[in-house]
């Protein structure tokens, strides 16, 4: 019996290769998908394989809370943030903390729970150009555990014309913000990091990525701070200490260009209206007061949506992840931002329950088989 699993196995990672160089493969083959996710749970967890099959047999479509369509004459740009939840690969690295993501780890987690992820994720992505009408010029995503892992993502994309940037940070566990980016539609200017000083335990760097496109030039801060883990009041001074490393990022931006488009997004691990957000970056949703005076200030695209957030936690919906913007996005040059530019990214297989909440891949160590505990966020602007 073990032998003929296995066998399985390998056909289906044989034919998955195949399909990932195949021109149509919006909707990878049910069968794939039901293979891997009845292998992995049906042992312990039946009742979510029949849920999971349930689920599939509706048709699968894409919405963006919220957005409006728009058209242009000009160039669009469009960037994804996704936290994509412990994007590691199998192999258990001696320098970090995690051992849990290995075949004899803690979760369990083997080359085909690998697979399903990459699938899963891979298919939001060719949901979006599906959407949009092309993938994503920028994708950043956050917990990803190296550049390898991250490039095995990508080849999941069929004919896509990705180049990565990865800033390897000395977080315990590994986990960095990777970028891939369309080198034909927007070209790498450079990039620096900055340590956040926190003690005892490092965190994530903050990384600054300028790029050009159509020779109008704007930078990406990506973040991804410190986690609410153990006690929010414990935490709050270590996103207080990013969103100030942040803050000087912004300013060292603003002192050679004021009118500059910077756009600062990630997982803050703290609503719009907490201190780090709002006070530090000195960031609102009220988009009508930030336009009459936006000196010093960011709009936090948020204010533009009427979604639930981004992630569910402690039986709430939360806008952690976030993407800000600076007042040189509404000067009507360079790279601009229409009114319908922010979405929360969703379709319904990347929801479950009575809440809709984010599909996870693990909660606790119980492992689910779903996508990510974060929903995405997409940002469509438009370039002068």
């Amino acid at each position: 019996m073990e032998r003929q699993q296995s066998i399985s196995f390998q056909a289906v990672i044989k034919l998955s290769y195949t399909l990932k160089s195949a021109k149509n493969t919006l909707f990878l083959p049910l069968f794939l998908l039901l293979f891997l996710q009845s292998s992995i749970l049906a042992a312990n967890k039946p009742q979510i394989t029949a849920k999971y099959q349930k689920e599939t047999a509706q048709s699968d479509h894409i919405k963006t809370n919220n957005r409006k369509d728009y058209t242009n004459n000009g160039k669009r740009l469009s960037i994804l943030w996704w936290n994509v939840e412990n994007f590691f690969d199998t192999i258990d690295d001696p320098e970090t903390e995690d051992s849990e993501f290995t075949p004899e780890g803690k979760k369990q987690w083997t080359e085909k729970k690998l697979l399903l992820k990459c699938m899963r994720l891979a298919h939001v992505i060719k949901v979006v150009k599906l959407r949009t009408g092309a993938y994503p010029d920028i994708l950043a995503f956050c917990e990803v555990e190296n550049q390898e892992v991250f490039e095995h993502l990508l080849a999941f994309l069929p004919e896509n014309r990705y180049t990565t940037a990865y800033n390897a940070s000395n977080d315990p566990r590994g986990i960095d913000i990777a970028v891939a980016y369309d080198s034909t539609s927007v070209r790498l200017l450079g990039t620096t990091s900055k340590k956040v000083p926190v003690e005892k335990r490092n965190t994530r760097d903050i990384s600054l990525y300028s790029f050009s496109a159509n020779a109008s030039p704007f930078h990406l801060i990506l973040n991804h701070w410190p986690s609410r883990l153990l006690d929010t009041k414990w935490s709050e001074p270590q996103r207080l200490l990013a969103a100030k490393t942040a803050r000087t990022l912004i300013d060292s931006l603003c002192i050679d260009d004021k009118s500059g488009d910077i756009i600062v997004m990630g997982d803050f691990n703290d609503n719009p209206g907490d201190r780090s957000v709002c006070q530090v970056l000195n960031a609102t949703t009220d988009r009508k007061s930030f336009l009459l005076q936006p000196e010093g200030k960011l709009y936090n695209c948020w204010g533009m949506n009427r979604s639930r957030g981004s992630c569910y936690f402690g039986g709430r919906w939360l806008k952690f992840d976030q993407i800000l913007v600076s007042a040189g996005l509404f000067d009507n040059k360079g790279v601009m931002m229409p009114e319908s530019a922010f979405s929360c990214v969703v379709t319904p297989h990347m929801q479950t329950g009575k809440k809709k909440r984010p599909y996870a891949t693990y909660r606790g160590t119980r492992y689910l088989g779903g996508y990510s505990d974060h929903l995405p966020l997409l940002l469509q602007l438009h370039i002068e």
